[in-house]
């Protein structure tokens, strides 16, 4: 089972928003997580955000790139930047892709 977490253990319930960029020539993309009142910004969490780790069968994706939003001085969300810099790298994060929104009931649209 596909699965997101910002602290290694810990899996996020939050469903994102994901929006994906890529290249003209296919090389390199962008994936951009939008987390919208994420378990790991709640008051009872008391684990620090270390990244944004994308688990699989397959094994595990990371970034380091998660900003917090906050308004009124309140936590709000996460949003997490994934780079892709290879065709195989796209691949493989297209797979996850995949088996997370199997698992999560995620739908994909060109825009």
């Amino acid at each position: 089972m596909a699965k997101i977490q910002f602290s290694r253990g810990i899996d996020e319930d939050a469903v994102p928003e994901v929006r994906l960029t890529r290249s003209k020539t296919g090389a390199q993309g962008t994936a951009t997580f939008i987390f919208e009142n994420p378990k790991a910004l709640s008051n009872t969490s008391t684990e620090d955000i270390t990244g944004m780790y994308m688990i699989d069968e397959e094994g595990e994706l990371l970034t380091r790139e998660v900003k917090a939003k906050f308004i009124n001085g309140q936590p709000a969300g996460l949003e997490a930047l994934y780079l892709m810099r290879s065709p195989a790298e796209w691949d493989r994060f297209m797979r996850f892709m995949e088996r997370y929104s199997e698992s999560n009931g995620l739908g994909f649209s060109k825009a």
